[in-house]
């Protein structure tokens, strides 16, 4: 609902010239008005002032009704007509004024106004001219002679855009056109062909809105919704692009361009709600599959193979496939460096191959080109704790297992190693200790990564057995061998109770 204040403003901007001069003009005219209508025009009036937009149309209307040569009533009408922005309208009402008082200067100045704004220079200049002949008043004459400067300079300048465009001098034209339109605002042609140049230098997305404007000024216009579906789709916005070649389709359901590219468009929408719906899903493989799918549906504008690849590189990250994410995620940085998305990505599958300054460096970036994301802050903050962790003693290192080693893999492991390094095992005192130093670590990689509240605070760079890191002292785990003396990894006995579940 538009606030009255709102309104207000709207007619604000063509009161002035309109219902005073009609006012001035209008008083003790005799036009055969009754009672009936006359009361209908006072509370459009009335209305109008207020900014009741619609409420005073109905009284206009019904004015018309009941006096279908009362020139005021349309006159009036079509100052709410504009007041609505409705140019079309507002002109049909003028037109009508005209035919009903040829000498209503008003009227015929504020059409030519209109038909300036639409560029019909030459029915512009004919309203100007017939002012003049008409004995206007001072102010009359004084601004019809300035429209009709106003017009022959607009023509002069479209001329000349019309020679630069067919010279493909588009950024000059460019220029002409912009001053040209600042008047015409409602010549659907002039739009048009700026939105072309736009187009021959480079730039088609700032020819969408000159092409929006036009499928408003002109009736049917389908090459205008083709144009920006097209735009839209070779920008990468594929919804965007579904909508608008839907329009056209609207006015026209056997439009061939517009019909062929439907389908296009349609095909790869689907397929890429599909693959998003799967990664919602967690299904990343599938995921991974309908993308790849997506490429070779669209494999001839780049935007989509980039965006595919992101997207591929996300699933592949969250799916901790690292070397497969690092890959995909490479593939698009050196297209996009400045990709949020993908340094995130890329970087979670960094620390996942434990290179944490390469998982640094691309947090950091990522950070430069977006400094609010609390994921990035945080994310960096890991990374940087994990470094940190990595100088001291790091769990999956002694197990020789990944970040993403399930607890089946870690208990392999654990058995393996725990069974080489027993101190038992070796007779020379320096291998020994040394051997009772790699037994320790190895039972506290075990310990650490088969309890999943301490697995979960080392993943977050935080060492559960590190004396330093803890409130309240040290762990077991750093008192000396003596202590796990007699202790036989493959019991049930000793300080740990470790049991083994085989199939």
């Amino acid at each position: 609902m538009v606030s009255a204040s709102a309104c207000a403003g709207q007619v604000g901007a063509v009161l002035p010239l309109l219902l005073v001069l009609f006012d001035l003009l209008g008083e003790g005219v005799e036009c055969g008005i009754n009672a009936e209508v006359e009361k209908q025009l006072e509370m459009g009036k009335k209305l109008l002032a207020a900014g009741q937009l619609a409420d005073a149309l109905s009284h206009f209307h019904a004015a018309i009704e009941g006096d279908s040569d009362n020139y005021i009533a349309y006159y009036r009408r079509a100052t709410v007509y504009l007041a609505m922005g409705k140019s079309k309208a507002a002109i049909r009402d003028l037109s009508k004024v005209v035919e009903l008082k040829q000498d209503f200067t008003s009227a015929r100045l504020q059409r030519g106004h209109l038909l300036l704004k639409q560029g019909k220079f030459d029915e512009a200049e004919e309203d100007f001219k017939n002012v003049l002949k008409s004995s206007p008043s001072d102010n009359e004459e004084k601004e019809a002679r300035s429209q009709l400067m106003k017009s022959d300079e607009l023509q002069r300048l479209r001329s000349q855009a019309l020679l630069l465009y067919h010279q493909e001098d588009y950024t000059t034209a460019i220029s002409l056109l912009d001053g040209i339109l600042e008047v015409c605002v409602w010549d659907a042609e002039l739009r048009e062909l700026r939105a072309e140049c736009y187009i021959k230098e480079g730039e088609p997305g700032k020819a969408i809105s000159d092409l929006k404007a036009a499928t408003k000024l002109k009736n049917d216009n389908t090459e205008a919704f083709y144009k920006i579906s097209t735009i839209y789709y070779q920008l990468g916005d594929h919804e965007l692009s579904l909508s608008e070649v839907r329009e056209c389709l609207k006015l026209d359901q056997d439009h061939k361009l517009c019909f062929s590219h439907y389908k296009q468009v349609k095909k790869l929408n689907k397929q890429i709600e599909s693959a998003e719906e799967l990664i919602r899903e967690g299904r990343y493989t599938d995921a991974i599959s309908k993308y790849e799918s997506a490429m070779k549906t669209e494999p001839k504008v780049p935007i989509y193979t980039t965006r595919a690849k992101e997207r591929i590189c996300h699933c592949f990250s969250k799916s901790e496939q690292s070397a497969e994410a690092i890959k995909v995620c490479t593939e698009v940085l050196l297209l996009e460096p400045a990709n949020v998305n993908a340094l995130k990505d890329r970087a979670e599958a960094y620390l996942l191959e434990d290179q944490y300054e390469e998982a640094i460096q691309d947090y950091e970036t990522a950070q430069a080109n977006s400094e609010n994301d609390q994921q990035i802050r945080e994310g960096l903050e890991r990374a940087q704790r994990m470094l940190k962790q990595s100088q001291k003693r790091d769990y999956y290192k002694i197990l020789g297992i990944k970040r993403n080693a399930r607890k089946q893999e870690i208990i392999k492991a654990y058995r393996k190693l725990a069974s080489q390094w027993h101190p038992d095992n070796f007779q020379n005192e320096e291998e020994k200790k040394k051997a009772e130093k790699k037994f320790i670590d190895i039972a506290a990689a075990k310990e650490v990564l088969t309890d999943p509240e301490m697995r979960r605070k080392f993943d977050a760079g935080e060492d559960p057995l590190d004396a330093e890191s803890q409130q309240g002292g040290g762990h077991p785990f750093h008192r000396s061998w003596n202590t796990w003396q007699g202790f036989n990894p493959f019991s049930s006995g000793g300080p740990f109770k470790f049991k083994f579940h085989f199939n």
